[in-house]
């Protein structure tokens, strides 16, 4: 039982001694060692690795890209024009002993000394550019303009590298907001106002235009509608006439007596004419005379 005992003790010794003696640095991590808090070995790389128990110290580091989140500040165009800007920027560790010295290896220090970094870049290169270059014109350049100043700054003095620097929003303050709402309003409305003007003048021309064509082809409808019953009155007076040439007479006779039809359909009518007109003379004789 007591050797029993003894190996369970030396293997506890052995396991503790193991474990304060070697440490495994992971792919996604960077590491320092310390030795009694003096730096002595700076990006350990990954893998495992062994340490002085006790003397040695070991910290490591997240060596992905990170995100720091800036808060909204307040930045001025060259125009004076003041602004809100919601940024962001991805960074990661390229130099870990540059990082360990900045930071304290704290990465909290690091997001806020690099978020204060970034607004002051965004201070300076928005000064420098108008507000429809911030907004739209030149983002892109302004972003790599950004981005290559931080990285000359933070290489050297945090160890750390800027990968990427974009503006979430750019809002005007409350007070403008409202100002530039109205006036965006008084244009839209100017605008409306203009194209109803120019459809206004467009339908009355398309009007004008259809009632002119409408009157030119009712005169021409017209025209040809004269045309055509001249024409043909002139030739059932033709062939009046022709008709007429073949039977004087009969043509004569049949005329009056469509004239007494008509004259005579109603009995109330009263017609006062002298024996011996024209009117009556098949009445008075069959032959007319």
């Amino acid at each position: 039982m007591s050797n029993l005992l003894k190996s369970v003790l030396v293997f506890a010794l052995l396991l503790v001694v193991a474990s304060s003696t070697l440490y495994v640095v992971s792919e996604t991590e960077r590491g320092v060692k310390l030795r009694f808090g003096r730096l002595i070995e700076a990006d350990i790389q990954p893998g495992l690795h062994v340490k002085l128990p006790f003397a040695d110290d070991v910290r490591l580091f997240d060596a992905r890209v990170l995100t720091v989140d800036a808060q909204p500040a307040s930045f001025f165009t060259v125009e004076k024009k003041r602004l809100i800007v919601d940024s962001y920027a991805k960074w990661r560790i390229a130099n870990v002993e540059t990082y360990y010295k900045a930071t304290g290896g704290v990465e909290t220090v690091a997001r806020n000394r690099l978020a204060n970094r970034v607004n002051n870049g965004l201070r300076n290169q928005f000064g420098t550019r108008t507000l429809h270059e911030v907004v739209s014109g030149e983002r892109d350049a302004l972003m790599e303009d950004i981005t290559f100043d931080l990285n000359e700054s933070v290489l050297g003095s945090l160890g750390i590298e800027v990968v990427d620097v974009r503006v979430k929003r750019i809002d005007l303050p409350q007070e403008v907001s409202s100002q530039v709402f109205r006036r965006m309003t008084a244009e839209r409305e100017k605008e409306a106002t203009e194209l109803r003007s120019t459809g206004k003048e467009k339908a009355e021309r398309i009007r004008a235009s259809a009632d002119r064509e409408r009157t030119i082809e009712l005169a021409n409808a017209y025209r040809d509608a004269e045309q055509l019953r001249g024409a043909g009155d002139a030739e059932a007076a033709g062939i009046y006439a022709e008709a007429y040439q073949q039977d004087p007479e009969f043509y004569s006779f049949v005329r009056s007596l469509n004239a007494y039809k008509n004259s005579f359909s109603n009995k109330g009518d009263v017609m006062l004419v002298a024996p011996d007109s024209d009117f009556f003379k098949y009445l008075q004789n069959q032959d007319g005379k």
